[in-house]
Order: C-alpha cells, then structure tokens, then sequence
C-alpha cells in the first residue's frame, strides 16, 4: 500500500469553514494523528495529505485544506490553494458547521458539481447539543444527502466510508492502460531507452505501470533498449502484437517496425489513459499550422533537475525548432505551475502525466479548451512532428 505512488491512488480532500472538524474527520479515518487539532479557528493553513487504504476503494491519499472562509492577505492564498486543489481531487467531502450562513457551503457546492465532481456533504460534530436541529437545516439547505458524522464517538464513520466507496465505483478509471490493443498470450516488446535522462537503479513510472498491466492480463512482455531492438526481433519465431517505445525514439523504432506489427508508446498510452485522446489529437493538428514565430507551453507533470538529453525541456524543444524555426517561443512548467491563462500561447503540449492523477490533467484539457488553446501530449506531437502519427496505433 504505501509503495502505491499517489498519482494512482484515489484523490479525497476535505473542505469547510475553519474549525468544523475537517482534521477530525481525516485523524478518524486515518486512525492515527495526520492534521493537527485545535479549537483555533485556521490551524489547518495548507493542504495536508496522507496515504491510506480505504475499505471499497484501496490505494486513496485524503487531503485536509484549509478553511474556505479564512480571512485577510494570507487567508486569501490559503483559500487559493484550497480552490487548487479541485483540480486534483477525485471525490470531495464538505463539512458543515453552523447552518445560519449557507451561504460559502453552497458556492463551493455548486462549482464542485458544475465540474462534474463527486461531493459527500458531512454535518459535522453531531454528538454536540443541538446537531439534530443542525442536521435538519443542512437537508432544508441542501437537496442531497447530509451525513452526521461524530470524530468522537465515531457515529456516521461507517456511512460515509460506504458512501466513499460507492462515489469510488461510479468514478472509476478503468487500469486497462493497453485496453483493446493486446490479449492474452501476445507478444509485447517494450523499448526502453537507458541514457544519461534514465534514473539511475529504477525504471520510470509508465513502464512499469504497463510492464504490470501486461503481465496483469497474461501477455508476454518482452523488454530492451533501442540498441538491442533489432537482435530481439530477430530472435522472435514471429513477429510481436505491439511494439511500445518511448517516444523519444518513436522515428528509430518505426523503421524497424515489422509488418503487421502496432506500433506505440509509453506516453500515447497515457494520453488515452489519463487524458482526452480526442482533444489531443485534434490539438495537434495546430503544429501543422504553427507560425513562425508562435507560442508554445510544454508541461511537465513532475519537478525534476534537467539532464542532458531531457525529454521535455532538451529533446521535444529541439524537435519543435527543427520543424518550426529558431523563433518558436517555448515555455516550460513543472508540476503545479500550471499558468491559470493561457491566451499567450498557440499550444499546450503535456507530458504522459504518469506523476499526476486523471482528474488532475482533465482539469487542464477543459482550461485549455475554455479558453480556445489546443492541447496534445508529448507522445503524439512527437509522433506527427516525426512524420510517423499515421502509423502509430492510438
């Protein structure tokens, strides 16, 4: 459980006015001391996540944010940082305090769901005086469910890890990385580059999460470096179902692609995996039609040190200068440094986001697409950037 890497784990953070119980609520659950306690109002002042294993859902992290109705300059960032935290989150639970003023309730209620966001609604503190009453003007307030829940007593801990678990169900993502490409017994070659960008002693996070959903359903994965790849195909009585490359290699890889063999990567996978294959394949069509001296945001999922031969910020630039021009401007983000306007620029490229949850790059495909800017992923704009996205299998 703890070696489950957050980016696949279930997203839940807790949201409400300061003082209403939220980090009871994520101690209760967790079983252990993770948020700090106290009857001062604002003692939560960022997010604060733990790694937990919930009956019905598994791998989660439960997030503990800070009061949506703190107050003054600092309060304000607090409040911010809060509201970024949608963009991550798979399921929401709203604590509810006192009933007089709905009004804070309602507004982030409201744009929750606007977002498609699965929200649990939590009366809080119900084994105080007067939460009864409290209980019944939240479900005059709110047409929906109203959990009383006591982090005292324990009273509502079951009835809200069931509804959890049911929210988990109706929002799952299927784990079927290669979906319909393989079956049972296919031979699968993975290439795998091992150069001065590779980490040291492991193997990045979209290898392995294939490498497993290979063996997951019953294939037979075989793995080398590009060097090696013509000696492997060789050796093969018949040609393999699928080869996967990283993307950096893709133009190599598919001159010794046999015939009647698929063709992707590692990073095409992700795209239909955790984003929206439609909208980054329509995205990519605006590099066709790039000016010279146009605007492009490449986005990376996680903060890393740049190596020498760095995909994102050394080898995809390169690429995108090679065919564009010299006077194509390229900004580069990492991790949540997602800019919230992106009008500057006539493209967005992203990552695989295999450090990042589904709901997270879903959030920046709808921004892009509200604000009219394509978006692609790396995988497929190397692809046609290569000339070869025709043959690749989406």
């Amino acid at each position: 459980m703890t070696e489950t890497p957050r980016s696949n784990r279930y997203h839940i953070a807790v949201f409400g006015r300061r003082n209403t119980g939220k980090s009871s609520l994520v101690n209760c659950l967790a079983g252990q001391s993770v948020s700090i306690v106290s009857d001062v109002a604002g003692t939560t002042t960022d997010t604060v996540w733990k790694n937990i294993e919930l009956p019905g859902i598994g791998a989660a992290v439960i997030g503990d944010t800070a009061g949506f109705d703190d107050e003054g300059a600092l309060g304000a960032m607090r409040v911010d940082a809060a509201r970024r935290v949608l963009a991550r989150t798979d399921l929401a639970v709203i604590m509810l305090g006192d009933p007089n003023d709905a009004s804070l309730e309602k507004e982030w209620y409201d744009n929750m769901t606007a977002q498609q966001l699965p929200v649990i609604l939590v009366a809080s503190k119900c084994d105080s005086e007067g939460s009864g009453l409290r209980v019944k003007e939240w479900k005059r307030a709110f047409a929906d469910v109203i959990i009383p829940f006591s982090a005292v007593t324990g009273e509502g801990r079951e009835a809200l890890l069931e509804k959890m678990a049911q929210c988990c169900r109706q929002d799952e993502n299927l784990d079927d990385i290669t979906y319909t490409l393989v079956k049972k017994g296919d031979i699968v070659v993975l290439v795998m580059p091992q150069d001065s960008s590779a980490p040291k002693g492991r193997i990045i996070q979209p290898q392995v999460q294939t490498l497993r959903n290979l063996l997951d359903k019953h294939c037979i994965p075989l793995c080398c470096a590009p060097e090696e790849l013509p000696q492997l195909l060789a050796s093969l009585v018949a040609p393999p179902r699928l080869i996967i490359t990283d993307s950096q290699v893709f133009a190599q890889v598919e001159k010794l692609t046999p015939a009647g063999t698929h063709l992707t990567s590692f990073s095409v996978l992700m795209a239909r995996h955790k984003g929206d294959i439609e909208a980054f394949l329509a995205g990519v069509a605006a590099l066709r039609s790039m000016p010279t001296d146009g605007s492009i945001l490449i986005a990376e999922a996680c903060s890393h040190i740049p190596q020498n031969e760095d995909i994102g910020r050394v080898k995809l630039p390169r690429l995108l200068r090679n065919k564009l021009g010299e006077g194509v401007r390229i900004d580069i983000v990492s991790g949540n440094d997602f800019p919230a306007d992106l009008a500057g620029y006539d493209i967005v490229i992203h990552c695989g986001a295999c450090m990042f949850n589904r709901r997270t790059v879903m959030s920046r495909v709808r921004q892009a697409k509200a604000q009219g800017v394509p978006i692609t992923n790396y995988g497929i704009a190397i692809a046609a950037l290569s000339g070869i996205l025709e043959k690749v299998t989406i």
